[in-house]
């Protein structure tokens, strides 16, 4: 259908109706600059709503017919949904709205709850920049994708951390935070953990008088862990007791406590179970989060069976997370980690669709973590499957465009993003696709300048612009530690050392320059934090890719600190040790070398038993400074860790070296290895023997080898399966070597 908007006029008779109506208007004149008009009364009218009975406030009918078009829905939610649905499916040109495909029908969602976290506080790289605006904005952005609710944070720890950014006290900002979505029909949940100074009562009080004070409370959440170190009986006690006393104020305020199991507190998970199975009283449902007590179908079998479900999934993290870029095999590539860091602008569409597919049928629906807009395509891939999972994602990704990118083809943008996710596949030095894609967002910015001024294309042009950053400084690098290796191996070392000190040339640092000047003009368009001392940013880690971006990605700072480190020795030693440095990995045909970094859990041979974690070190500004090579950035750490290799020779004993993360060993129980089933080492952690001069020479700070024997008895046709594990703090290394003895 098309609509000129000359003669684009919206009906609304009752309130909401009206409401809606200006709420549209709105966004036609933001898109073309004229405003229709608003008519109560007749037949003649583009657009109209209706209010008509409906399942839910989250659904509404279409109806296409006479050349105009009508929506129906009982409330303002409905409406805004309805609407939405045209701008997403609408391109306007030459002065007319048309429609891409028909969009009559009746919609409703897939899962009741549908929402995500927007605290306002000092850790987002973006909220706590924002004005009322701005959230006010935003809220309707999400609801553009059927988003429904909002959750919120009150004084973390009873007590205001604002920060020179913030604008308002917090719990100032919640109470207009509360009114706004009150005016939108948002739901509004609450994160609200426990303080450390609570009891079971202050705590009641306190979120009693804080509902008291807000316009609308629809959940609150208490998280189990991350924060929180109440044993699981505590906890659920606690729970109760709020829930009492928040719904003496308001009987509908629903309390979901997660299942997120708090650090150090052995056996919560299966007494969190055992008491809600006993009384579950004043308990509406369960969240599941990270640090999670158990995988999220295993807890849809132990809760009770009338207790849903609220998933609450980090789509804001690349590493250090729940879901780590390309979770289900945790490949992202150390050179990505050590540039991009934790809280990047990370669009990743096609997994976390993957994800939603996983989990969407153990759960009513989920609030996000989120800490800022650089998850923004996230959080619109995620709430439109929690709508319609029966959408494609590059279908999303064009409703995206259409809403926010209008007068470029939606196609185009929604490719673009879609290879902002391949450029994160693989060493980015061998992706030629990371080139494409800026070229892709540099010819968008010139063709459509308007784009420009567009804060959602900006951040992805910034990420784009330092992913190619990466990928050629890694390549510039690469071959200069090439050269160098070269030459020293023909004994020259000072040349050698020349070489890896080589300046990057102007091209390098025009792109670098660009990054800085993008960033500066993000923090103005919409508060993006990408570094500390000029942006505000609450750490590093926070998003602040200004901090990360510069660090060492190839072994280039690593081999020029082992030539500094050569200089306490003379002649022929300082030769022989700078050979050592560049053949640290080397090791021969029938002898295995394996890195936690350079070769990925694929490189393990072996399927690894329960839930990984991959310590990132790569991104660790104190850690990363030249002291660490490559090979380090990565440390596994799990209870058990396991490798199967062949190609040993036999009838010879091998030697296990091993670097371990040095960490307090003091609560450790027995530490096993096995090979092929014999044990070769049971005792203390990490036990073995220890080589302080390799780990002086090899290794950085809080890192040590050990050194376990490996009789040539135990392999079986040059076959080894390796085993080593420890049941209470687990294995955490970063590197073995198997050498012959």
């Amino acid at each position: 259908m098309k609509f000129s908007i000359d003669r684009f006029k919206i009906k609304a008779v009752t309130a909401d109706e009206k409401k809606a109506a200006i709420l549209f208007a709105d966004e036609l004149e933001a898109r073309t600059k004229k405003r229709p008009e608003l008519a109560e009364n007749g037949d003649d009218y583009s657009f109209g709503f209706f209010t008509r009975p409906m399942r839910s406030k989250d659904c509404f009918s279409i109806q296409e017919s006479d050349g105009a078009i009508s929506v129906y829905a009982h409330g303002i939610r409905g409406f805004i949904f309805g609407f939405s649905q045209f701008l997403k499916k609408s391109v306007y040109n030459g002065g007319k709205f048309e429609t891409e495909c028909r969009i009559s029908g009746d919609y409703s969602p897939c899962k009741e709850i549908r929402g995500h976290q927007l605290g306002y506080r000092t850790t987002p790289n973006t909220y706590d920049a924002w004005s009322y605006e701005d959230y006010r904005r935003y809220y309707l952005d999400l609801m553009f994708m059927g988003c429904n609710t909002v959750e919120h944070i009150p004084y973390e720890n009873g007590k205001s951390r604002r920060n020179a950014l913030m604008k308002y006290d917090e719990e100032e900002f919640l109470v207009e935070a509360c009114r706004m979505a009150e005016e939108l029909d948002l739901d509004v949940s609450l994160w609200y953990p426990n303080a450390d100074c609570e009891t079971d009562e202050s705590a009641a009080q306190t979120r009693k008088n804080l509902v008291k004070k807000l316009p609308r409370v629809n959940v609150i959440f208490p998280p189990g862990g991350d924060p929180g170190d109440l044993p699981a009986d505590e906890f659920l006690r606690r729970c109760k007791v709020i829930s009492k006393s928040v719904k003496s104020v308001n009987k509908d305020i629903k309390i979901f406590p997660s299942a997120q199991a708090p650090h150090g507190i052995e056996g919560w998970g299966d007494e969190f179970i055992k008491c809600l199975k006993k009384d579950s009283e004043g308990i509406d449902g369960v969240i599941m989060g990270p640090n999670h007590a158990f995988p999220l179908d295993v807890l849809r079998k132990k809760i009770p069976s009338h207790l849903p479900i609220r998933f609450y999934p980090d789509i804001t993290h690349n590493l250090r997370c729940e879901y780590p870029v390309h979770f289900d095999r945790d490949d992202w590539h150390y050179a990505l980690c050590a540039g991009l860091s934790r809280e990047c602008t990370n669009p990743r569409p096609l997994e976390f669709a993957y994800l939603h597919s996983l989990t969407k049928d153990f759960v009513c629906g989920s609030v996000s973590y989120s800490e800022g807009i650089t998850d923004d395509v996230n959080k619109f891939v995620w709430s439109s499957l929690d709508y319609d999972d029966n959408q494609s994602v590059k279908g999303i990704l064009q409703d995206y465009a259409r809403l926010f990118f209008a007068g470029v083809p939606s196609y185009i943008i929604a490719e673009a993003i879609l290879k902002l996710e391949e450029n994160w596949y693989d060493d980015p030095a061998g992706n030629e696709g990371i080139e494409e894609t800026h070229a892709i967002f540099r010819s968008l910015s010139e063709k459509y300048s308007f784009l420009n001024e567009n804060w959602r294309f900006n951040q992805l042009f910034f990420r784009a612009k330092c992913d190619l950053l990466v990928r050629r400084r890694r390549i510039f690098e690469n071959a200069l530690v090439k050269e160098a290796e070269a030459l020293v191996n023909q004994g020259n070392m000072q040349t050698a050392e020349s070489v890896l000190q080589a300046d990057y040339d102007d091209e390098y640092k025009a792109l670098r320059k660009e990054i800085d000047d993008l960033a500066a003009l993000l923090f103005d368009e919409i508060g993006l934090q990408l570094d500390v001392g000029h942006y505000c940013a609450d750490s590093w880690e926070r998003g602040a890719v200004l901090e990360t971006i510069d660090l060492p990605v190839t072994d280039r700072a690593w081999l020029l600190n082992r030539f500094e480190f050569a200089r306490k020795y003379d002649g022929e030693e300082r030769a022989e040790f700078i050979k050592r440095v560049f053949s640290r990995n080397t090791v021969a045909g029938d002898e295995l070398y394996y890195s936690v970094a350079e070769n990925g859990l694929a490189g393990t041979g072996e399927p690894q038993e329960g839930e990984v974690y991959i310590n990132v070190q790569a991104d660790r500004p104190d850690v990363n400074n030249g002291q660490m090579p490559c090979c380090m950035f990565k440390v596994f750490d799990n209870y058990s860790f396991r490798l199967a290799a062949d190609g040993f020779s036999p009838g010879t004993a091998y030697r296990l070296i091993v670097t371990f993360a040095d960490r307090n060993y003091e609560k450790a129980g027995v530490f096993r290895i096995t090979a092929n089933g014999n044990t070769v080492y049971e005792g203390e952690l990490p036990g073995g023997k220890s080589d302080e001069a390799y780990d002086e020479e090899m290794l950085c700070g809080g890192f040590m080898s050990r050194e376990y024997f490996i009789p040539s008895n135990v392999f079986t046709d040059g076959r080894l399966d390796l085993v080593m594990e420890e049941k209470k703090i687990g294995v955490m290394i970063s590197e073995l070597k198997i050498i012959k003895a």
